[in-house]
């Protein structure tokens, strides 16, 4: 059986794959789907409709200015799969460069990869998304760069350790005695080796930064009107707590379901990407 018809036996046989998998398919197809349909604009305004219980003109019912949930909830999928991939983007090019750095010059390079890693850690994504909005405002690109920058550190510690666990391999020893230089080592032979440790970072920093979007839309620090926004839509809703609860819960599900699919994922995809992990199944 070829190396990716095993890959798929032993995902179709992973139950916490399988769900997550399922979830974040659900995600991206309520995301495509709503690129090119909706029940109703999402920007509509219906005052005469408004906090209408879920029926069969809008499946999920109204908000207080009578816009509809499920319209909402359908392009709000948009804003949080570009802030995860674009914030997981910049987290991943930036971070992996920095760890590859440290851990093929050492020395000085490394401590100072390090020590600036240290210092981003000090500033989270809500944190810098503050400071961003102070100077050039709120919106989509200024949660973005917040959470990307919140990303540079993690990828690049986790970068620099398993770089370092490769670079005392024998076949790295061998490319250097047969006079490869550090960065063609790290192209040819770290990078490739590190790659799975990386993709299932990504998958979990995909759910934390949808996460944070949320927070910072919450807050209104992340995506802006008339552009639906899941945290948004929970800060909005807490005027209607007691008048019409399900407000607040179809946003809340949305955000539960998309961590939780995705984090099942990563889960799911660390176990079959480890050698040791696959062998035991």
């Amino acid at each position: 059986m070829s190396r990716s018809g095993d890959f798929r036996r032993r995902a179709r046989g992973h139950p916490g794959f399988v769900v997550g998998a399922t979830l974040s398919g659900l995600l991206g197809l309520a995301a495509l789907v709503s690129l090119f349909w909706q029940p109703w604009p999402p920007a509509e305004i219906d005052i005469p409709n408004r906090l209408q219980s879920p029926g069969a003109a809008h499946w999920l019912g109204t908000d207080s200015p009578g816009r509809d949930i499920a319209s909402q909830l359908l392009v709000g999928a948009q804003s949080s799969i570009v802030v995860g991939v674009l914030a997981v983007a910049i987290g991943l090019v930036a971070g992996v460069a920095l760890g590859a750095l440290a851990s093929a010059r050492r020395g000085w390079v490394e401590e100072l990869v390090m020590r600036f890693s240290d210092f981003a850690f000090a500033f989270p994504a809500l944190l810098s998304a503050i400071m961003l909005g102070a100077i050039v405002g709120p919106g989509l690109l200024t949660g973005i760069v917040a959470i990307g920058i919140f990303n540079i550190p993690v990828f690049a510690r986790l970068t620099r350790g398993a770089a370092n666990a490769v670079w005392g391999r024998e076949y790295v020893l061998a490319a250097r005695a047969a006079g490869k230089g550090p960065w063609r080592i790290t192209i040819d032979h770290v990078l490739p080796n590190i790659a799975n440790v990386l993709i299932v970072q990504a998958t979990v920093a995909f759910a934390t930064a949808i996460l944070a979007e949320a927070a910072l839309s919450y807050l209104g620090l992340g995506t802006q009107p008339p552009l639906p926004s899941w945290g948004r839509m929970l800060n909005e809703a807490q005027a209607q707590m007691f008048r019409a609860p399900l407000l607040a819960v179809w946003p809340g599900l949305a955000i539960v379901l998309a961590v939780l699919g995705l984090n099942l994922m990563g889960d799911g995809l660390r176990d079959l990407l480890d050698p040791k992990l696959a062998r035991s199944r």
